[in-house]
């Protein structure tokens, strides 16, 4: 049977240089490649894959016919993921100083024996930092 290895998180942005910019001054990650409509981003051993949601062709429709080119401006800020990492509590005070951790995920200890707190990117996609016990 196939081994799973990794995963890279895939988040909708409308804007690639805001949404890079953002993942390196606040949480370090590094430019890895960058493209019409996508980045790649890394920081240690995990990846993050930014791609472009500003297509706004569907507020204009007419008619019943909808408009589905899958990079819709409503999709951005509506993914998420969880990054386990070490440390915890000193990415939560960087992400404190950055003012990024949201109102309803603060540090805590989870029931399944983990830390975690979560964080909202400039466009609303969720990331919650784990670190297990």
């Amino acid at each position: 049977m196939s081994e799973f290895v990794s995963a890279t998180p895939a988040f909708p942005v409308q804007d690639i240089g805001r949404a890079v910019t953002f993942y390196a001054d606040k949480l370090g990650f590094a430019l890895v490649a960058q493209g019409p409509g996508f980045a790649l981003l890394s920081r240690n051993s995990v990846f993050l894959h930014l791609w472009l949601s500003n297509d706004r062709r569907w507020q204009e429709r007419k008619g019943a016919d909808p408009i589905i080119s899958g990079a819709e401006s409503f999709l951005a800020g509506t993914a998420s993921c969880r990054i386990e990492v070490t440390e915890i509590e000193t990415l939560h005070a960087a992400c404190r100083e950055h003012d990024i951790v949201h109102p309803n995920g603060p540090l805590k200890r989870a029931d399944y024996g983990a830390m975690e707190f979560a964080i909202l990117d400039h466009e609303g996609n969720l990331i919650t930092f784990f670190q297990p016990d």
